[in-house]
């Protein structure tokens, strides 16, 4: 179980990892003028509802597998 929930939050910090790559990107999009705020924001706003549903994903997938595990 303990390993279940160490692979687990190992994955949500990959998804982490991923999501402020992809802001400083479009912070760097914006700073170069090839988007404009209101596209920049939209964009983080999609990113952040992208993200989080990757990690309910993640969190899903740790408790069923701590279930299973604990049948045994």
């Amino acid at each position: 179980v303990k390993l279940a929930k160490s692979k687990g939050e190992d994955g949500k910090i990959a998804i982490r990892n991923i999501r402020r790559k992809a802001m400083e990107q479009l912070k760097k999009l914006q700073k170069d003028g090839d988007a404009g705020e209101d596209e920049v924001i939209a964009a983080e706003k999609e990113m952040e509802k992208i993200t989080s549903g990757y990690i309910e994903q993640v969190d899903k997938l740790v408790e069923n597998k701590e279930n299973e595990l604990m049948e045994v």
